[in-house]
């Protein structure tokens, strides 16, 4: 079996493999490779609109993925923030509604009604992006910075955020106050890949723990 994941970036590609290592190598161990494919670049990379894209272009590209390869699953995992890119969205709900809409309509110009092809197309998210799991590993940033303690300005449970004051924006402010600069494709792999991320799940219960838990019963 072949998952492949697409997410925004290379921070959250990097951060996910450092993170879920242990759980790829224990499914590659049964037979299951598990891939993860970012859409934009790299951190510096401003060009066109990563989240849009991922939306709305990848669900097409997951059609054909599906139909040609019939061992494959497909899962696209955007950032719930910033709202309304693509189609109007707010919640995970609409979110993932939006995604599978989509794909949807893609099997119907396509002609193709097999209920197995969408049960191969799966749909999860960060919320609010992918620092709400940073926030999560928060003694493993604590060392990043060398520091012994935070004084903690977010909300708890992490992924409590909204889309005024997104994670990210409170990684950065941290780093700031420690007189460092936050890059997400380096912090995020160092920081999540010495967390556990049984633990993270265990933290961030709204929409992380879902996509572990779908992992662990490939």
């Amino acid at each position: 079996m072949r998952v492949e994941i697409y997410v925004e970036g290379t921070s959250d590609k990097y951060a996910m493999e450092a993170l879920l290592a242990p759980l790829i190598d224990q499914k590659v161990q049964q037979g299951i490779s598990i891939r993860f494919f970012a859409i934009k670049g790299n951190d510096n990379d401003k060009g066109g609109d990563a989240k849009k894209d991922l939306l709305t272009k990848i669900p097409i590209k997951a059609v054909n993925i599906i139909c040609n390869q019939p061992d494959s699953i497909v899962v696209v995992m955007p950032d719930l923030y910033p709202q309304n890119r693509g189609f109007a969205h707010e919640t995970i709900q609409e979110l993932e509604n939006g995604i599978f809409d989509n794909f949807n309509q893609e099997l119907q110009r396509k002609g193709i009604n097999d209920n197995r092809l969408r049960n191969r197309f799966q749909v999860f998210c960060f919320k609010h992006d992918l620092e709400a799991l940073i926030l999560a590993a928060e003694s493993e940033l604590r060392s990043v910075l060398g520091v012994d303690s935070l004084r903690r300005i977010w909300t708890i449970p992490v992924e409590g955020q909204n889309h005024n004051v997104p994670p990210k924006d409170i990684v950065e402010r941290i780093f700031q106050k420690c007189g460092k600069k936050y890059k997400g494709s380096t912090h995020g792999r160092i920081i999540l890949g010495n967390a556990r991320y049984q633990d993270i799940a265990e933290r961030c219960p709204q929409a992380f723990r879902p996509f572990v838990e779908f992992l662990e019963n490939l």
